[in-house]
């Protein structure tokens, strides 16, 4: 449908996962892609892949949580390929999982430096980047766990997302009037590395997927087409939002 063509998108945590899904999605549906991560061998595999399928990508390895490496991603959007209208802050990591009162500060700090500092640091340089070409969108993968539901032992990671909603309806009423819409995206159980992490046995597994009213995980491909309903015009009155794609999880309790 080439639904994107023309934009340049910015897409982190793009290794794996939901990143990886969406920005192969974006390419092919015309926009060009930075894709960002820590790992830059398998970066540079998506890039050929993407190139290979006819789109046009960039890659660039670092941390998110680093500023330089935020304005980085935007200087290379912008040098490369000629602006920014589209960013995914995806990059996340689910952390040490326990009681608060066993959780060390290092623990603490390194869940919200990589999941909500890091959204901080990317809006600082997307924002006036959108704005110079007129508009924009921004998203924010946030998740349902301290949202709808509390998840034992998972303080931190549900503290850093559920931040980002606030960031995320904060960002979206400032820049509004530039034609930048914000928007958080709330996946439930997905089928990635991380998701496997938290769902590494059997009987876990099953009862992630039981707490789905669907009765099973996502892929990472049918969240990242609801990224693509957010980056693309399809969602040009949508804003402020924390758009939740979780199978029912929030509703179930069955």
């Amino acid at each position: 449908m080439n639904i994107l063509a023309n934009k340049v998108a910015i897409v982190t945590g793009a290794s794996t996962g939901i990143g990886y899904a969406a920005a192969k999605l974006f390419a092919r549906e015309g926009a060009a892609v930075v894709v960002a991560a820590r790992r830059q061998k398998e970066l540079d595999e998506l890039v050929e892949l993407i190139k290979t399928e006819g789109g046009q990508a960039l890659a660039l390895a670092g941390d998110v949580g680093e500023e330089a490496f935020a304005k980085a991603l935007v200087d290379k959007a912008v040098s490369h390929f000629g602006g920014l209208d589209i960013a995914f802050n995806n990059a996340a990591i689910l952390g040490a999982m326990g009681p608060v009162p066993q959780m060390s500060q290092t623990d603490w700090d390194q869940v919200i430096a990589t999941n909500l500092t890091s959204a901080f640091l990317g809006a600082k340089y997307q924002l006036p980047a959108m704005a110079a070409r007129k508009g924009g969108s921004l998203i924010f993968t946030s998740t349902f766990v301290g949202y709808t539901a509390g998840m034992p032992g998972m303080a931190a990671y549900a503290a850093s997302k559920a931040g980002l909603i606030g960031l995320t309806q904060v960002l979206a009423s400032e820049h509004g009037p530039q034609n930048i819409r914000v928007n958080a995206l709330l996946p439930g159980g997905t089928d990635t590395p991380a998701g496997r992490e938290f769902a590494n046995t059997p009987e876990a597994l099953a009862f992630v997927r039981n707490l789905h009213a669907l009765k099973r995980m996502a892929t990472p491909d049918e969240i990242a087409q609801s990224a693509l309903y957010l980056a693309s015009d399809a969602s040009s009155f949508t804003t402020g939002s924390a758009m939740l794609v979780d199978g029912g999880v929030s509703i179930n309790r069955v």
